[in-house]
This record gives structure tokens, sequence and C-alpha cells, in this order.
């Protein structure tokens, strides 16, 4: 079996409604050499049924026997990639047909580049355009993305190809479930690993106000807290050290005043903005 350019990894958990869609968006890129490791994280809906009624020879069907939880299907996938780059790619977002294509171009005249993430379009349940993400739209060049990671998350996950070999090092912390994409950012920058960003709109990234991604943040500061926090700790233990662990452990420190006064601030004006 020859080796793919491009490992897809797509985790599913009861998405069936949204999974066809999403499949043949990336089954149908206009470059072909990838293989897509799909791992289904113990959906109860017919999400199965869904990726069985694909027959191509580039998938790769796992299953969880129970629902694992997103890290330990991520690291699951990347695993088992073969690649030279690994694409990320979520059961209820739309790759754009060139998506692959114009990635691996960008790549190929930046060869620095460990992660190539692009900008997207948010889309709601019903697929539809909603407003754009601002941080998305304001960090796009390294610096700007640098500058805002120390701050908050600017890259959206299943937009990113990052080297399989630097992903396979670094996987996905259990530690931090609750912002596995963000923490590996600061990790990966924190360390000199170089982010770019395509100032183009590559994948339509679905937000389901149901979901629990969605509705497990009831304080948002509170959350940025702890996982910059838990990243300094990270850092520390491994001997990483710079001014952009500085800011990071700054910012954290910000946050976590800042997410003691929002309940205050509620109390007082009764508002939770």
């Amino acid at each position: 079996m020859s080796t793919p350019r491009i490992s897809v990894i797509m985790p599913v958990f009861n998405t069936a409604p949204y999974l066809g869609e999403a499949l043949n968006s990336v089954l149908s890129q206009s470059l072909t050499d990838f293989e897509l490791i799909i791992v289904n994280d113990g959906s109860t809906d017919d999400s199965e049924t869904v990726i069985k009624s694909f027959h191509d020879m580039r998938i790769i069907y796992l299953r969880n026997e129970k629902n694992m939880g997103l890290v330990y299907t991520l690291n699951r996938a990347v695993d088992q990639a073969r690649g030279e780059w690994i694409a990320r790619m979520d059961g209820d977002d739309i790759c754009m047909p060139t998506r692959f294509a114009e990635q691996l171009l960008y790549i190929a005249l930046h060869p620095e580049v460990d992660v190539l993430a692009s900008r997207v379009q948010l889309i709601d349940e019903s697929g539809h355009d909603t407003t754009n993400w601002r941080d998305d739209m304001t960090a796009v060049s390294p610096e700007q993305i640098k500058d805002h990671l120390a701050v908050d998350n600017c890259i959206a996950h299943p937009s990113v190809m990052i080297r399989t070999d630097v992903l396979k090092t670094f996987r996905y912390l259990p530690e931090q479930s609750q912002a596995e994409d963000y923490d590996l950012w600061l990790r990966l920058v924190a360390t000199g690993k170089i982010i770019h960003k395509l100032d183009k709109i590559l994948l339509k990234h679905r937000i389901i106000h149901s979901s629990f991604t969605r509705t497990r943040q009831q304080n948002v500061y509170a959350k940025l807290a702890e996982t910059k926090f838990r990243f300094v700790s990270y850092a520390k233990k491994n001997g990483i050290r710079g001014s952009f662990v500085r800011k990071v452990y700054i910012n954290a420190c910000m946050d976590k005043v800042l997410s003691w006064l929002k309940p205050l601030k509620r109390g007082i004006w009764g508002t939770g903005s």
C-alpha cells in the first residue's frame, strides 16, 4: 500500500445529520492523495450507518467500544496516520473543494511551516452562514497568531494541516480535554514551532448551540485561566521558558481576576455579559 501525502483524521460522535455532507466534502477534494481515518467514539445515533454507506478505499474506519472522549479518539487517529501531513476534520463541518490542494501549495512555498490553518466561515445547524469569528479574522499573520494565542485561541482546529511527526511528538493532553486544541497551539509556539494561516475561507465550521462544547463553559474566563495555568505548569515541568510563556502566565492571572469579577457583576448589575 502506497503512503498517502495526507492523513485526514475525523473523530465522530453523534453527528449523523451532518456526517454525510462532511464525508462528501473530504472525498470529493480536488487533491486525492490522502487517507481518511474515521474514529467513531461510541456514537449512539446513526453515525456508523452513514459511515458504512461510503465505499472508498481511502477510508480507514475505527470504532471505540465505548465513548472515550475527544482527546483519546484524536490520539488514536494520530497513531494510525501514515501521511507526511495530518489534516483535521470534524464530522459536522464542510471542506471547500480545493482545501487540501491549496494548503499543500502554500506549504510547498513556505517549507518552514509546521501548522497551517485557514480562515473559516461559521454556519448554523441548517448550513446557513452566520457571523464571522472575530479572532479568526484579526489574527492571520504568524506574528499576529503568536501574539493572540497568549491571550486566546484564534485557530479553528478542524481547519489545520500539521506535520505528522510534530503531532505524533506533541499529541493531545488528556488533562487539557476542555481545550485540547488551544493547549496544543500554546505548546507548539512555546517550543518554536511555526503556525501560519491562509487568509482564505477553506472550511465551513458548524456551530451547534445545543452541543456539549457550546454549553460546558459557564465562565469563559475561568476556562481560559485553567487552560493557561496548566500550560504554564507543563512548560515549567519540561524546562520551557521564554517571553511567550511569561505572557501566557500574565494573561492567565488576568483571566482569573475576570472570572471572579464576572459573577460579581452579574450579582450587582443583573447581567452576565
